[in-house]
């Protein structure tokens, strides 16, 4: 698990599921021109977790930008995947959250699982409080 959502879980939160960007980062404009160091500092610091309470997304390495979402506050996952992304297992994701917020990631890993395991969550997360929408 990565250090940021670790040292930051609320009470009684676990990870349910955590992914990262796809090895396919690596072959990118920006990747070579670094010799991939640029690759390799984005994969190993930014962290895409789902949590049994909530949405936790944190980019960056120097700067830091976080999207926490409540599981309720968040809207819809799109994931949109080219015919390489199917075949290799990574896609982009959209997370749209209530209100105006929008954020996407591209060539994240498992863009499928993490849906699904959102998906999961929430209708966990409603059973229990017994709200259902």
């Amino acid at each position: 698990m990565g250090s940021y959502v670790n040292n930051h879980l609320i009470k009684d939160e676990q990870v349910v599921f955590e992914t990262t960007y796809h090895w396919t980062i690596f072959f990118t404009w920006a990747s070579l021109f670094t010799l991939t160091i640029a690759a390799w500092i984005k994969r190993s610091s930014d962290e895409f977790v789902i949590t049994n309470k909530r949405l936790v997304i944190k980019t960056g390495f120097i700067s830091r930008e976080t999207i926490e979402l409540n599981l309720n506050k968040v809207e819809s996952i799109q994931v949109d995947q080219s015919i390489w992304g199917r075949m290799l297992g990574f896609g982009t994701v959209s997370i749209h959250g209530t209100g105006e917020t929008r954020q996407v990631f591209t060539r994240i890993s498992d863009p499928l699982e993490f849906r699904r395991k959102y998906q999961e969550q929430y209708d966990q997360y409603t059973h229990a409080r017994g709200t259902f929408n």
